[in-house]
C-alpha cells in the first residue's frame, strides 16, 4: 500500500494536488473507495484500509482519495461545497481508471454516477447532520451552554457552523443537508457482514471478520 497523488478540480478552474491511499498493481479490476464522512470516517479508517488489503489479496486494486478539505488535504474545509466533493470523486475515478466504486456510509452521497457502485450501510446527509448537531448540543450542555438544534441549524445556514471539530460553511451545509445516496447502487447492509457498525463505537476500532465479509461480498460480485 502506498500514497499516490491526483489532480482535484477546483471551482475556479484550477486544480489542487490531493493524496490517495493506493493498493495499485496496475490490474484490470480497479475500485475507487469513497470514505465515510467526518467522525465516522475516523472511526472507519482502519476498517476501510483492512478491506482494501483484502481486496488486494483478491486481485483487485483499490484507491482511497482524500475528500478536499479532509485528512491530508491542504484546502480549507469551510470553503468547500458538496458539489466539489462529487466532482472530486469523479475526477479521482477518471485519474486512477477506476471501473467501480465502493462507498462507506456518508461517502455513498458522492459516488460517481458513471460507475457501478457498492454502497455499504448508506446514510442520508440529514441523519449525519442530526448526529453531529446532537453531539454539539451535548458538549455545550456539559460546558453549561444551552443550545438547540433549531438555533444551530439556523446559524449554520446563515454563516456556517463548526460541528464535531469540522468547520462547515453555510454553502456546504445548505447543499449537503438534503442529499441522499443514489438509488442505482448495490447496497450492502450491516447485517450482511455481521455485528454492529464500527461507526457506533465511542472510539475507532477494527473487526477483521467484518472486513473479511465486506471484501468478500465486493470481490465476489466484481469477479462474477
Amino acid at each position: 500500500m502506498e500514497v499516490a497523488s491526483w489532480p482535484c478540480p477546483l471551482a475556479d478552474g484550477g486544480t489542487s494536488s490531493e493524496f490517495a491511499l493506493a493498493c495499485d498493481r496496475g490490474r484490470a479490476r480497479r475500485l475507487l473507495v469513497v470514505p465515510a464522512l467526518f467522525d465516522e470516517g475516523n472511526k472507519l479508517r482502519r476498517f476501510t484500509v483492512e478491506v482494501m488489503r483484502r481486496l488486494d489479496a483478491a486481485g483487485i486494486d483499490s484507491l482511497l482519495p482524500d475528500l478536499p478539505g479532509c485528512n491530508e488535504s491542504l484546502l480549507p474545509l469551510e470553503n468547500r461545497h458538496p458539489g466539489e466533493w462529487r466532482e472530486a470523486m469523479a475526477a479521482a475515478a477518471r485519474h486512477f481508471g477506476a471501473a467501480a466504486t465502493l462507498a462507506l456510509r456518508g461517502g455513498c452521497l458522492f459516488t460517481p454516477a458513471a460507475l457501478p457502485a457498492f454502497h455499504y450501510a448508506p446514510v442520508k446527509a440529514a441523519a449525519i447532520l442530526r448526529q453531529m448537531l446532537r453531539a454539539r448540543i451535548l458538549s455545550s450542555r456539559e460546558a453549561g451552554i444551552d443550545e438547540t438544534r433549531e438555533a444551530l441549524a439556523a446559524q449554520a445556514l446563515a454563516g456556517g457552523l463548526t460541528l464535531a471539530g469540522y468547520p462547515l460553511g453555510a454553502d456546504f451545509y445548505r447543499g449537503f443537508e438534503a442529499m441522499e445516496p443514489g438509488a442505482a447502487a448495490t447496497v450492502i447492509a450491516q447485517n450482511q457482514i455481521g455485528g454492529s457498525g464500527l461507526w457506533l463505537r465511542a472510539e475507532p476500532d477494527e473487526n477483521p471478520a467484518q472486513a473479511d465479509a465486506l471484501a468478500a461480498l465486493v470481490a465476489g460480485i466484481i469477479g462474477a
